[in-house]
């Protein structure tokens, strides 16, 4: 069975390898792919596509009919068109849980780092500010304890819940607002419908997928309703939010800070307005990079390649 690798480098930049692969059959592999026509060109003949971020369209599957098997190498799969590749018998898998204790810990990071600029007051001692000081410490910003503070997530899985558990540890109050209410779900948090958890919470933290439902689920609207100096926290998808209405929220003072590390068009577009706005945070998509949490997730696809091939396919979106 011939694999090919469209954008190997943003899973692996160099300190895993692909190698594993290699048990299934011959193994071509490219660092990245950027248009469709490279994409059709190095599909060839190959059955089976590992892909991150290159789009697989209704034009690419039509120029590649030998694909059997699409491997998206991360949980998000919007890259694929599931109902097209259904239409021709070809299964998509993903990786639905790698990341859940490494995106968990980047969310409170970044919640951390919003209560405390971390990264600030480090760079003004190391700019002299504390021995020109006259007194033993000095602060540039606002201190921010999380305990007694409210949190409200927006979506309840894996990742959603392994954030509960750590702001119980916190000794926050959890909101939850999701799709789907478990048991489970309910010795963690407060299941509310969203109009409440935007009202009532000082954190709203998004964990839910990008659908054309929650596309731009955080915008002029739902900003009004929130509490008047709420944090927002994304590490998610970056379309999940209307990044305007984010940016004039953190200018008007509406929003007292924001941290995300997913944005609408990444690599992040130059002109994107969060990148002027005040109290915000930015980081370049690296929730997910722990080389534990990448190794496990490398570890899946070659699970569900093995699944595939045994007749007993796993972990598939859409069929």
């Amino acid at each position: 069975m011939r694999i090919v690798v469209l954008d190997g480098r943003g899973l692996n930049p160099g300190d895993l390898s692909y190698d594993c692969f290699r048990q299934f059959g011959p193994v071509t592999l490219y660092p990245r792919t950027d248009t469709q026509e490279q994409a059709i060109a190095r599909i060839g003949d190959h059955e089976i596509v590992v892909v991150n971020k290159v789009p697989i369209n209704e034009e690419v599957l039509s120029a590649c009919p030998n694909i059997r098997l699409i491997c998206v190498s991360a949980t998000g799969y919007n890259v694929v068109d599931c109902d097209a590749c259904a239409r021709r018998g070809i299964p998509v898998t993903n990786v639905p849980a790698y990341g859940t204790a490494a995106v968990a810990q980047f969310t409170f990071a970044l919640m951390l780092e919003l209560c405390h600029r971390v990264g600030l007051h480090d760079a003004l001692v190391h700019q002299g500010k504390w021995y020109q000081c006259e007194t033993f410490c000095f602060w540039e910003t606002p201190q921010m304890e999380l305990g007694g503070k409210t949190i409200g997530i927006i979506g309840f899985g894996r990742i959603g819940q392994a954030v509960a558990r750590l702001a119980n540890a916190f000794d926050m109050h959890v909101l939850a607002y999701t799709r789907t209410m478990r048991p489970e779900g309910s010795a963690l948090a407060e299941y509310v419908d969203l109009d409440t958890l935007l009202a009532k919470s000082d954190f709203v933290c998004l964990h839910c997928p990008l659908f054309p439902e929650t596309e731009k689920m955080i915008n002029e609207a739902s900003i009004a309703k929130m509490k008047q100096g709420a944090m927002l926290i994304n590490t998610s998808r970056g379309g999940l939010l209307d990044e305007k209405a984010v940016a004039e929220a953190l200018t008007s003072g509406k929003l007292g800070g924001a941290a995300v590390d997913v944005v609408s068009q990444e690599p992040m577009d130059a002109r994107n307005p969060l990148l002027t706005a005040p109290n915000c945070i930015i980081t370049p998509h690296i929730a997910w990079a722990p080389i534990e949490s990448r190794q496990r997730l490398l570890d899946c696809v070659v699970e569900n390649i093995r699944s595939f091939l045994s007749g007993a396919p796993q972990n598939v979106v859409n069929l």
